[in-house]
């Protein structure tokens, strides 16, 4: 190759490297997110260089045109004078057309479901039929066919009809993780019975509630739990409930099994159940009839039964499954909850829908995580919450890195950890995912980048049905212009997440909840403009120029004190940084007489480790004065739901109270040290003399 060739092709790789490097360094592929907002002075350079020699490469093709050649111009003066733009476009091609694809897969897919009009037990006959004798799910040392999986729910659906439930009644399911729990459901859906799927972590009224709110006709309960629930239905209100009790055949060979007096042995009347055809009623289900009742997790009040359909069903399961790039071969480990949408549909879905095998475990278990990977041989597994961090806080061990796990999945992998949590466990690729029971916002982050929940391609950001919208961070309302309407945001800037509706499309459906007074709660009216309808995700969302998404607060969370915007979620990063990654959890107080609200840290602390003095320091020298929160409370434990979400409303309404609250208790004084709370500084701060 000449000299000058030579030359000219390292210019080339030399450019190549300083926008992708740069890229790689703005994008958080690095230990801590950072988050892309302009070009440095390389970047932009490096940009119109290569625009530059792109351009005379093109312009050789066409010189003997003219009218080419002038249009070549036109468009090389346009990239020159934008080159982040450019930059973007260049940059983001390959993430954008993978999602593009896979987007597409899942439409075509959803759209063939929904001209078949086939339903979710339609459509697992068609698995059922393909492959009878492959493992449906597994758990422990017991194994379900998709056949005995397609029998057990045939037994069902059959027992039901025949005690005289119809379409359109519910059944409420109350029960622990086990393979029949998703065979009692699918079974009753064969028969247009909607199932209410209960927490099992709730009790007395909040079970009542849940209940009542969904109008069960009868509930199946686990032996596991029916101490729980005969304490609840014993209450006069819940009398005309019938209940029918499942026990597996451990809990059937002790000594103790207990009967609820009321009940009906529904493991016996299933043995004896001879199964029906019950393809007539199938086909009568229809994609947009309801399936399931999915509770929110009532972190700041009661649970809400959020409307779950056949085709809403199918487009959270598929949707994960194709923008993760999950397939039909994959073993997948889910220790999440069966009661809970991430654990019931976006796990389960693999199964019924799309043919995998799925590894169920009865409770989240840090320390046997890792273990039932490689027991499993899973080449998936499923992720929530706080459970990353969990598994980061158990001692180092050789199988954190035996397993053949190609990728993990799931919503709020924290950026301050995730990077050290994919070195430590080798794990190839994330996906992270943005969503919400009953929402219409849905994101995907398919590109492993560092933080963000999701992206929209910068020339799709208008279309797509994801909008961020300008808001007030402290009282969570939109703000509008002179004419009513809504503006988005630029890239940087917090706004909220809000999702478009339209009822014609699965991906932009709302169903809401079984309240419909409290569906309509969530929904914002004449947005961008009169007459449209938008769901209120309730998230402050920043996007930068490459359009990624990152989550940086619930609205409500953000409190507002001496004048300033205080974020719940960055104040807790910090504080578990400074600790160690113990839980904990950030809320605004008030305090009589003074305007705003003051931050609060509850931190789990069961063995007494946190050092004062240390957190002190790491405070001081990492927020600003307005966001150090000013009171500590170290619990043995934090209220937490069954996914491991942490309760903040019951914290908030027991504030700094010195004669409620038993926990150490502590206030963070002027020299910036805290100490503990005193009942002379408690009074003082009573009568709005404290010096705040």
């Amino acid at each position: 190759m000449p000299p000058h060739k030579l030359k000219l092709k390292q210019i080339i790789i030399n450019l190549l490297k300083i926008l992708f490097q740069s890229s790689s360094q703005n994008c958080g592929q690095t230990s801590t997110m950072s988050i892309l907002l302009e070009l440095n002075f390389k970047q932009k350079n490096a940009t119109r260089l290569f625009t530059a020699i792109g351009g005379f490469s093109a312009y050789l093709l066409i010189k003997d045109s003219t009218k080419l050649s002038m249009a070549l111009g036109a468009i090389m003066a346009l990239m020159l004078r934008n080159p982040t733009i450019v930059y973007v476009l260049f940059i983001t091609l390959p993430r954008d057309v993978i999602a593009a694809y896979r987007f597409l897969k899942l439409n075509v897919f959803l759209y063939y479901m929904e001209y078949k009009k086939w339903s979710m037990a339609r459509i697992f006959q068609e698995k059922y039929r393909r492959m009878p004798n492959k493992c449906c799910f597994v758990m422990d040392e017991r194994k379900l066919t998709f056949q005995e999986m397609e029998e057990f729910s045939n037994k069902v659906g059959t027992y039901f009809l025949g005690k005289g439930f119809r379409s359109g009644d519910c059944v409420a399911l109350f029960m622990e993780t086990r393979p029949e729990y998703v065979g009692l459901w699918l079974g009753l859906s064969k028969i247009g019975i909607i199932t209410a799927l209960i927490n099992s972590n709730q009790r007395r009224e909040t079970l009542k509630h849940s209940l009542e709110a969904a109008k069960a006709k009868a509930i199946i309960v686990g032996t596991e739990l029916a101490p729980i629930l005969k304490d609840v239905w014993q209450n006069e209100d819940l009398k005309w409930l019938s209940i029918f009790q499942f026990s597996d055949e451990e809990q059937r060979d002790n000594d103790n099994f207990d009967l609820i007096k009321e009940a009906v042995d529904l493991t016996a009347d299933l043995k004896q159940q001879i199964p029906q055809n019950l393809q007539v009623y199938i086909e009568k289900c229809k994609p947009k009839d309801t399936l399931l009742y999915v509770y929110t997790s009532g972190t700041t009040g009661l649970p809400k039964a959020a409307v779950i359909t056949h085709l809403r069903y199918l487009f959270i399961a598929a949707g994960t499954h194709y923008m993760v790039a999950v397939r039909p071969n994959d073993i997948v480990y889910n220790a999440l909850p069966l009661y809970h949408t991430a654990g019931g549909i976006i796990g389960v879905g693999n199964a019924l829908i799309f043919g995998c095998t799925v590894a169920l475990r009865k409770k989240f278990s840090a320390s046997n995580f890792w273990k039932d990977c490689i027991k499993y041989k899973a080449t998936v597994a499923q992720y929530i919450g706080e459970l990353c961090r969990y598994l980061l806080t158990t001692p180092r061990k050789p199988e954190d890195t035996l397993h053949n796990l190609r990728l993990m999945y799931g919503n709020g992998l924290r950026p301050q950890i995730w990077s050290q949590f994919t070195t430590r466990f080798n794990i190839p690729n994330i996906g992270e995912l943005y969503g919400s029971t009953e929402g219409n916002s849905n994101l995907a982050n398919v590109a492993n980048q560092v933080g963000a929940v999701g992206f929209i391609p910068i020339v799709a950001r208008t279309l797509y049905p994801v909008q961020v919208i300008r808001v007030d961070e402290e009282s969570g309302e939109p703000i509008r212009n002179y004419n009513g309407l809504c503006e988005r945001c630029a890239a940087g800037e917090t706004g909220l997440l809000v999702g478009k509706v339209d009822p014609r499309r699965a991906v932009t459906s709302f169903h809401g909840y079984a309240d419909q007074k409290a569906s309509e709660r969530k929904l914002l009216r004449n947005v961008f403009k009169k007459g449209d309808v938008y769901f209120n995700s309730g998230d402050l969302i920043v996007v930068d120029i490459l359009g990624y998404f990152y989550f940086k607060d619930r609205t409500g969370d953000t409190f507002r004190w001496r004048g300033e915007n205080v974020s719940t979620q960055e104040v807790e990063a910090i504080i578990t940084n400074v600790i160690g990654l113990q839980d904990c959890v950030v809320y605004g107080v008030e305090i009589p007489h003074i305007e705003g609200k003051a931050g609060m840290a509850a931190i789990e602390d069961p063995e007494h480790k946190v050092d004062l003095n240390h957190l002190s320091v790491g405070i001081r020298g990492s927020l600003p004065s307005y966001a150090q929160p000013l009171f500590i409370r170290l619990m043995a434990e934090i209220p937490r739901t069954g996914t491991f979400k942490m309760k903040k409303r019951e914290l908030m309404l027991q504030s700094f109270n010195i004669h409620k609250i038993s926990d150490p208790l502590y206030y963070l004084n002027k020299d910036g040290v805290y100490r503990p709370l005193s009942e002379e500084q408690y009074q003082l701060l009573l009568d709005g003399k404290a010096g705040l």
